[in-house]
């Protein structure tokens, strides 16, 4: 054969292997046939933040059989396989994308045939064994709580055969570690095993500080099985409510608590860029919405050390600008803070000054009388606190927010209000809707001998709780 054609003809065959092996390799390319369903859609998800997204949705022919394919390739995770009958199962997707699977309508889970991704045949496996055992242990527990079958001797038989199923499924996850080390598969898995906790019995303490003391510790290596610089464990059914665990039942509420495991379980994911922007947007969202009174401290630090100072570049010049006016109206109003100064004029033109108000607690409310709520949280406020406190030296130092005074002062002498240091800023000189964040009426807080905020934003109803509490400490 000619030299030249010989040479063309292998470098043609080169070239097509080169091809045809990185077309195999491109985006994603799943064929599923399922065994009962035929002329009808599939659906392909993935799970994020506790909800299922959509990836794709493919229409099975009439052999129940489809493809999911595209041109880029899945981000790793476990995704959802979801049937018209609302029935569903999980898959691994990692670096394997070119594979089929075969299942039953009747069982998914149960009659799964993978080819082509071993992780996915180990993950289903996997599925199987914990599904076997999880029955097993409610069948056993089930007799332990059945009072009519309970006898000391079965109850320890049982106990003991629960003890059994335990050492059998860390056995399980230890192999899996080690037979399928470095996949996601691996990631996953170590994920879902909880911290082993020291009982401490060498330790000669109380039972109550060894309670504490597995406490600290449980905190302290909550995520020692999360690779938390892995973002494929983002895009699981679990890893939110790990999160939310966490932070709702582990860390104590206060601002200065949550602000702290913040940074500390963020500063985990240092290098993934993607991890760092959900666990950002988590705890600084979780912060701002949260309806425990202060936490908004932890929402502006937050928002101050990872927003403004240009690290969550992902973020836009608006939001930016929102969360800053947001921050700057709620710096000066913060629990702890001193309340900033007022000085304003009562409905005779007599000036009050805010910071010369001589008493153990301060009442600070923001009201209109054309306000609906006003109407019935003002007199209550006279109720349960000028009527109960004034002897005690309770003073309420209350803002009148608009301008026209005669329903303001009606609305005074209708409800016998006059002792109450009522006062208004008809010049607008005080700014005091920014100082204290005042958008809607009324507000009440609370404030203690030297001007320092001890509550905010709450009822009236709830204001004699905080003056109990505080004049309670000063006595003490």
């Amino acid at each position: 054969m000619n030299h030249k054609i010989l040479s063309l003809i292998i470098t043609l065959l080169l070239s097509f292997i080169t091809f045809n092996g990185y077309s195999q390799n491109k985006g994603y390319a799943i064929d599923v046939t399922v065994n009962g369903w035929q002329d009808t859609t599939l659906i392909l998800g993935h799970y994020f933040n506790k909800k299922m997204l959509v990836n794709d949705t493919i229409y099975l022919n009439g052999d129940g059989q489809g493809k999911f394919e595209g041109d880029n390739k899945l981000a790793g995770g476990v995704y959802i396989i979801y049937m018209p009958d609302q029935k569903y199962f999980d898959v691994i997707i990692d670096d394997e994308q070119h594979f089929s699977l075969s299942v039953d309508k009747s069982d998914p889970v149960q009659t799964l045939q993978v080819n082509g991704n071993k992780q996915e045949k180990a993950f289903n496996n996997y599925q199987k064994f914990i599904f076997e055992r999880q029955s097993k242990a409610t069948a056993i527990n089930n007799n332990i709580k059945d009072k009519s079958k309970t006898e000391p001797d079965s109850v320890d038989i049982w106990k003991k055969q629960l003890s059994e199923l335990s050492t059998e499924v860390n056995s399980y996850w230890d192999n899996i570690l080690k037979e399928h080390e470095g996949t996601f598969l691996s990631s996953f898995v170590n994920a879902m095993r909880e911290v082993t906790v020291p009982n401490f019995y060498e330790i000669n303490e109380s039972d109550s500080l060894k309670q504490i003391r597995k406490y600290q510790y449980y905190k302290l290596h909550y995520f020692d099985n999360i690779d938390m610089k892995d973002d494929r464990l983002l895009r699981t059914p679990f890893f939110t409510s790990k999160l939310e665990n966490f932070f709702s039942k582990l860390v104590v509420q206060m601002p200065d608590s949550v602000v702290k495991e913040s940074i500390r379980v963020i500063d985990m994911a240092e290098g993934n860029k993607e991890m760092e922007k959900y666990l950002i947007q988590y705890t600084f969202n979780k912060a701002n919405e949260s309806k425990l009174m202060g936490m908004d401290a932890a929402m502006v630090a937050l928002g101050e050390k990872y927003y403004l100072s240009g690290y969550a570049d992902w973020v836009d010049e608006e939001f930016i600008t929102k969360l800053e006016d947001r921050i700057t109206k709620l710096k000066p109003n913060l629990i702890g803070n001193t309340a900033p100064d007022l000085l304003m004029m009562s409905p005779n033109s007599q000036h009050f000054k805010l910071s010369e108000v001589y008493a153990p607690v301060t009442v600070l409310v923001f009201w209109e009388p054309d306000c609906g709520h006003c109407k019935k949280e003002i007199p209550k406020l006279k109720e349960v606190v000028w009527d109960k406190y004034q002897d005690q030296g309770v003073k309420i130092f209350a803002v009148f927010t608009q301008h026209e005074t005669e329903k303001w002062t009606e609305f005074i002498t209708d409800n016998q209000l006059e002792e109450w240091m009522n006062v208004y800023d008809p010049y607008n000189q005080t700014n005091f809707r920014n100082l204290y964040d005042i958008y809607s009426t009324p507000v009440i807080y609370v404030l203690d001998e030297n001007k320092k905020i001890i509550g905010k934003r709450i009822g009236a109803e709830q204001v004699p709780g905080f003056i109990d509490h505080h004049l309670k400490l000063n006595q003490q």
